[in-house]
């Protein structure tokens, strides 16, 4: 693809699942003990690309699936990450999963537990 970045493709701040529950409940916490709602981002501030994904994908799962690599798609930024800075002050908040390979093992994990082929 021909997307201004490393490698062409889009950079995504992907999170694991242990990180985003935590998070959720940390923000639930805070809204019991200061009656105040906020609007947080919750992410690494830091992305991965799709194609290392996919390559970090295959590895794990040891599947050398087929990709079809196809022009972007009207209006997608090239990057986006969160800036979680008000999500850490206010509720603490430390992620403890942001290595892809980690976040892709346990998903990887999850799936085959579900007996989905």
């Amino acid at each position: 693809t021909d997307y201004p970045t490393s490698d062409g493709t889009c950079i995504r701040d992907y999170i694991h699942v242990d990180d985003l529950a935590q998070a959720h409940i940390l923000a639930l916490e805070y809204l019991l003990e200061t009656g105040r709602s906020n609007v947080m981002n919750c992410g690494y501030g830091h992305g991965f690309s799709v194609k290392e994904v996919v390559n970090i994908t295959k590895k794990v799962t040891g599947v050398d699936f087929a990709v079809e690599e196809t022009g972007r798609r009207a209006g997608d930024p090239p990057v986006i990450v969160a800036d979680s800075k008000k999500l850490r002050e206010l509720t603490g908040w430390t992620p403890k999963h942001d290595e892809l390979e980690y976040i892709i093992q346990t998903a990887w994990c999850w799936e085959r537990s579900l007996n989905i082929s």
